[in-house]
């Protein structure tokens, strides 16, 4: 009894200095009660107890983990090793491995912290909240010894350098042999991705000029609409956009293209998301009911699924939840009154319904534009995740779809950010299905079309292999190619010896730029 107390103290005191901090930036450590019959624990034990606590409640996959007892979660050396530990018990009967196994790897393929300053953190800044202090471009190889430039973000550094998608890097940091290899891509990783204030590099164009330029990291607003186009294919109007995350600063933009392609008359549309990573959910359902049919209004779209626990919870259940502790504050990011709710003071995440028949968590369709599409493309692959996989999953059952790329990632599951102390973790919480109940897909979603992209084409050329296939189609009605279009489709192959493997390239996608956010991130509105 006196350790089942001692544990749900532990929360109790993590989250109460959650909210101090939070709400008033202080640093004062929680004030234990007299005559509390609990030991004095450090405030890194109580972390840890409460990372475990917060996982045992919310995990998507919680029936799983074992107790307090046998997890012994103060014995781990740091809540990355404990998160870890956490993560590897639930196990997908598909292949018998954990849903968060990663080959090679000590880190969860979904769960992690924030920190606020470090990791992570800066690419959730950039991917989810629009803003970013980096060099603005990435990198991935085309061929074993071709280092490429991936994307550049409009306005960022890279970009005032003269940078640009498909620019061949042959210096970095005076470093010439960049050829595939483990060292080279640690190396690149630590140089491109790091902390360093600058890099050096020199890069040969589109044009065959080399230049050498010193690109500084500094602070710029993310638009994660990187091209958009209009082609004829046949008697087709067929509309092209480049989407790189699924932030929260794109509605208006998101709405000016969309519009645009509406107004010259487009009834096909190519949506690239080769490495859009994921984002908000709200920016996804934005897109999602622009390019749905207007038929398909008060149907639903997807539902939102959370484990057993939380769909059941009784009134007293919430009252002893541990959500009680986190705050839902609004839009503006108060502290909501609610004297009524669980808390008795204000709302807390406690006081939302989880159960997925709740209108809360079945989202309808909800037509917004003017935008009538008989086709939509996805331009997809290993590294196109979570939010991007949700717009997908929910529009296959409602209209003509097509996939061209390769395999999507995997992640069929989202989360909402738990503050323990001074940390948000982030774990899976809740999965989405569509409206014919189509989910799971922790595989990733396959393609109607594979083909391995050409990173030495510009965004927009009409021979990059990719975007080559979509248009094919639209105006063929077939990925399959006469002889004599087939050389420009697959101009690669004379070079295939040299290129990575589908694995080679997902290895180096998540080792290059490994701190890039891959998550689709639910937040509620509710007012109370």
């Amino acid at each position: 009894m006196v350790k089942t107390y001692i544990k749900f103290l532990s929360i109790v005191l993590v989250s109460s200095v959650s909210v101090i901090s939070g709400c008033k930036k202080s640093e004062t450590a929680p004030e234990v009660v007299p005559g509390t019959p609990v030991t004095i624990s450090t405030r890194d034990e109580l972390t840890k107890d409460s990372i475990f606590l917060y996982a045992k409640e919310l995990y998507y996959w919680n029936t799983s983990l074992p107790t307090y007892e046998v997890f012994k979660p103060r014995s781990f050396s740091s809540n990355e090793t404990e998160l870890y530990a956490l993560t590897q018990y639930s196990l997908n009967p598909a292949n018998g491995q954990p849903y968060e196994f990663v080959n090679n790897s000590t880190t969860p393929k979904y769960s992690f912290f924030d920190y606020g300053t470090t990791g992570k953190t800066a690419s959730l800044r950039a991917d989810v909240n629009g803003t970013e202090t980096d060099y603005g471009f990435s990198i991935l190889y085309n061929t074993t010894t071709d280092l490429r430039v991936k994307y550049v973000y409009p306005n960022s550094p890279a970009s005032q350098q003269g940078l640009t998608r498909g620019c061949k890097l042959t210096s970095i940091n005076g470093r010439t042999g960049l050829s595939y290899s483990s060292a080279n891509v640690t190396f690149l990783n630590d140089a491109l991705f790091g902390t360093n204030a600058s890099v050096s590099l020199t890069f040969t164009d589109l044009t065959g000029a080399s230049k050498t330029v010193t690109v500084t990291r500094t602070t710029y607003t993310v638009n994660p609409i990187l091209f958009t186009n209009i082609y004829t294919a046949g008697t087709k109007k067929v509309g092209y956009i480049v989407f790189n995350s699924f932030t929260n600063n794109a509605s208006a933009a998101i709405n000016t293209a969309f519009a645009n392609f509406a107004s010259q008359g487009v009834t096909e549309l190519i949506v690239d998301l080769r490495y859009n990573g994921g984002g908000y959910v709200s920016t996804a359902t934005q897109m999602i009911n622009i390019l749905s049919p207007a038929a398909q209004t008060g149907n639903v779209m997807y539902t939102t699924y959370y484990n057993s626990f939380l769909q059941n919870l009784t009134n007293t259940q919430r009252k002893a939840s541990i959500l009680a502790h986190q705050p839902l504050t609004d839009d503006q990011g108060k502290l909501q009154t609610f004297t009524t709710g669980v808390n008795g003071k204000y709302a807390t995440y406690a006081d939302l319904n989880y159960a997925s028949s709740s209108t809360d968590n079945i989202e309808k369709f909800a037509k917004s534009g003017t935008l009538n599409l008989n086709r939509v493309y996805f331009i997809v692959t290993g590294s196109t995740a979570s939010a991007s996989e949700l717009t997908v999953n929910s529009l296959k059952p409602v209209m003509d779809v097509k996939l061209i790329g390769t395999t999507t990632y995997g992640k069929p599951v989202g989360f909402f950010p738990i503050r323990i102390d001074k940390v948000d973790m982030y774990i899976p919480e809740f999965e989405t299905k569509n409206q014919s109940g189509t989910g799971g897909y922790y595989s990733g979603l396959t393609v109607d079309k594979e083909a391995f992209e050409d990173l030495t084409k510009a965004w927009g050329d009409e021979s990059e292999t990719l975007l080559a296939y979509a248009l094919l189609y639209a105006k063929t009605g077939s990925f399959v190619t006469t002889p004599a279009k087939t050389g420009s489709l697959s101009a690669q192959s004379t070079t295939m010896s040299a290129r990575l493997s589908v694995s080679e390239i997902k290895l180096v996608s998540d080792r290059l730029d490994e701190n890039s956010f891959k998550g689709m991130v639910k937040e509620s509105h509710k007012k109370f």
